[in-house]
């Protein structure tokens, strides 16, 4: 069984149709799987109603009445007595509530219809099996209100027989129409309530998935709906958690061995200067600062993974002040700013995420430029330089810990090796990211995108 229905396969033209016609939030798809089989359901039964009931009781009621109007019709004919004709027409019009009259030498007139209608048919076919075909028929289903007017062209004149619509009609029809609709309409209202409670829930978690994984706190989240949306919940709060303590574990250690590293280092520096000036003494020194440097890095490392309050600030301030601060060792530094926009953010670590970006900028090259531009649903930060740039092959690693375009290890060359890492893992903490490309100014464009 399973083989059949994996070897079952939609046309590809009819699945691409398909699928772009289906809702694609999973209200609408859930709602479609509950709505759909109960309006097909019900468009089914209307169908067999209308030809098992309508239709069967439709043409017994024109049978019934095409009977009457050829029996008032015979009897007229048979008699040309005025006070039995007159008797015969009250009968007609007590008993079987057909009002007949009669005009001498009169020619029928044949009225054409623009559209056919089933119960003229259902009668005009029944009108020919009761009444000879010698005699000329018109019908008028709307002679008057709800009356329906048949001439008869006999060779004397014309004879014609009105009676009330309904004796050929029934209202079910409309009542169960308008009983099948209603319900239809409460059904689905109904399923459309339900289903808002149902998905709700998800939205909910959605949300408070989208707000961890920008790093903001989440007060509001709390499992709630289904078994399995409170299992999600449930397991999306303690991976939270499980973050929360490897990054704080992370960040101390981090930060405990940084410090720790300190005082050899500076006990190290005093030595040092006991020293007499020497060859050796030059080399220690300088070890000794690029171990400083690098401890200083990994606290700065350590930092931009501390959890903090989030917070809305003015993205375009932020970039003046951070560019500001660069013109102090670099006056060839643009920027242009599109709009003022506020963004939910860490200032600190984004701050020290920007500054990373443009001092890097900085470092391989003469001019740098920085702009800002917004998006429907984000805001990137754009830096461009015209240094050497970064091979393409390159751009992915440059964001790993320790990694150098230079191997030297020199510091007058390059830092240790942690300032991209720290600029992506702050952006990546907001939910955003940085990228890698090429710049229009000849060097490497490093592009940051933070979500709205």
């Amino acid at each position: 069984m399973n083989g059949v229905f994996k070897s079952f396969r939609l046309p590809s033209p009819l699945a691409r149709w398909l699928k772009r016609m289906m809702p694609r939030s999973l209200f609408g798809r859930t709602l479609l799987i509950i709505v759909a089989p109960t309006v097909l359901a019900l468009c089914v039964a209307t169908f067999v109603f209308f030809n098992r009931h309508w239709y069967t009781v439709t043409h017994r009621l024109t049978f019934a009445v095409a009977g009457d109007v050829a029996a008032v019709l015979e009897l007229l004919q048979r008699t040309k007595d005025e006070t039995a004709r007159e008797e015969i027409l009250e009968i007609a019009r007590k008993k079987m509530e057909i009002s007949a009259s009669f005009v001498s030498g009169a020619e029928i007139e044949r009225k054409k219809y623009a559209f056919p209608n089933p119960l003229r048919e259902m009668l005009n076919r029944a009108l020919k099996e009761r009444i000879p075909p010698r005699y000329k028929r018109s019908i008028d289903m709307r002679h008057a209100p709800e009356t329906v007017a048949i001439r008869i062209g006999a060779d004397e004149g014309v004879y014609t027989f009105l009676f009330p619509e309904r004796r050929i009609y029934t209202p079910t029809t409309e009542v169960f129409i308008g009983w099948m609709i209603g319900s239809s309409v409460l059904l689905s209202f109904i399923a459309l309530m339900f289903m808002r409670n149902q998905v709700r829930p998800i939205r909910r978690l959605a949300a408070a998935a989208e707000a961890i994984g920008k790093g903001q706190e989440v007060p509001f989240f709390k499992p709630e709906g289904a078994t399995e949306v409170r299992q999600a919940a449930a397991a999306l709060q303690i991976m939270r958690e499980r973050l929360r303590r490897q990054i704080t574990q992370r960040t101390a250690m981090l930060a405990g061995v940084s410090h720790d590293l300190r005082t050899p280092l500076t006990r190290m520096k005093l030595q040092l200067e006991l020293m007499p000036d020497s060859p050796e003494k030059h080399g220690l020194a300088s070890d000794i600062a690029q171990m400083e440097a690098m401890v200083e890095s990994y606290l700065a490392f350590a930092r931009g993974e501390e959890v903090g309050p989030a917070a809305s600030f003015e993205i375009g301030a932020l970039l003046e002040e951070i560019v500001n601060a660069a013109r102090r060792h670099s006056s060839d530094i643009g920027l242009q700013i599109q709009g003022r926009i506020e963004v939910m953010i860490r200032r600190e670590a984004m701050k020290r995420c920007l500054d990373n970006l443009l001092s890097n900028a900085l470092r391989y090259g003469r001019k740098a430029n920085v702009s800002m531009a917004v998006r429907s649903n984000a805001v990137d930060i754009i830096i461009d330089d015209d240094g050497p740039g970064v091979a393409p092959d390159k751009r992915e690693e440059v964001f790993r810990p320790f990694f150098r375009l230079e191997g030297s290890r020199n510091p007058e060359t390059g830092g240790v090796g942690l300032g991209l890492t720290i600029a992506r893992d702050v952006a990546r903490f907001h939910g955003g990211d940085v990228v890698l490309e090429d710049s229009p100014m000849g060097g490497t464009r490093a592009r940051v995108w933070i979500p709205l």
